[in-house]
């Protein structure tokens, strides 16, 4: 059996607030001791309201905050950005797809210079090469070469979305980090995309963290579930278990507040696989 291609062993994240000689800081506990393992070609859902630290711990898997205590391992390897410094490698295996595909792609930057700026700065690939995998990408996500000359505000929130994916892509990384990627999405388009990131997944063997408060999305398209509140992992498991059967009353007042119609358009959207369009 291969190894998790990510281990959390105890992460906890604590900000410090005020405090002087005369008064104690507040410690605000954003992630408190969370432990999980994701295997590869999986897709690992984190779920709960907003202020559960879901966003926190996939900044935290980005590489982006440092944790204050605990262990994060990628590939078997000892990851700690605060002793060491993010290297091109390190880059390379953990991408992330942010929720607005809009405001995570630079206005003034034609999409060509969109997908290629991650080679160009985590590469030493000619600009010859990173244009011709740009051209792949912009393909495998649905679009066509033609599209890479024009700006991000002449597309629709799909497309934006597809390139946002594209990107990601474009350093063929291990591990996506997929922030809430449907949620500014029309329902029929957020079909579209889940089935493009099956797709690719199935295609690249890559593995997910689908961060989401969509139980609805979640419940079809993750192998396990994490449920978070207040910085905590409280329930975990199989989806399909975790769904029939949920133990804390908190995963339970989730799921009672998921409409039950959103759920089944969904499935049935999914099942039927549409076919990859342009929107």
């Amino acid at each position: 059996m291969t190894a998790p291609v990510v281990v959390a062993d105890n992460l906890t994240l604590d900000y410090r607030l005020g405090g002087s000689g005369l008064t104690r800081p507040r410690i605000i506990h954003a992630l408190r001791g969370v432990s999980f393992s994701i295997e590869r070609g999986t897709t690992l859902a984190v779920v709960g309201e907003s202020g559960s630290g879901k966003s926190t711990l996939a900044r935290i898997l980005t590489l982006i905050l440092p944790p204050t205590g605990g262990e994060l391992r990628l590939d078997g390897q000892p990851i700690d950005i605060r002793k060491q410094r993010v290297t091109r490698e390190l880059r390379r295996k953990v991408q992330l797809v942010f929720q607005n595909p809009y405001g995570s792609l630079n206005p003034r930057q034609r999409i060509l210079s969109v997908l290629t700026e991650p080679l160009k700065l985590n590469t030493d690939a000619p600009p010859s090469e990173r244009n011709d995998r740009a051209a792949e990408m912009i393909r495998r996500v649905g679009l066509t070469p033609d599209h890479l000359n024009r700006y991000p505000h002449m597309f629709s929130g799909g497309q934006r979305q597809r390139i946002a994916i594209a990107r990601a892509l474009m350093l063929n990384p291990e591990l996506l980090i997929l922030d809430e990627p449907v949620s500014a999405l029309d329902l029929s388009v957020q079909a579209q995309i889940l089935n493009l990131l099956a797709d690719l997944q199935d295609e690249f063997r890559l593995t997910y963290v689908f961060v989401s408060h969509n139980l609805a999305v979640v419940r079809h398209v993750a192998d396990d579930v994490i449920v978070m509140l207040l910085g905590e992992i409280v329930e975990r498991g199989k989806t399909g278990a975790l769904f029939e059967d949920p133990r804390h009353e908190y995963t339970r007042a989730l799921l009672a507040a998921t409409p039950r119609a959103d759920v089944e358009h969904i499935r049935a959207r999914i099942a039927a696989r549409i076919p990859v369009v342009s929107s």
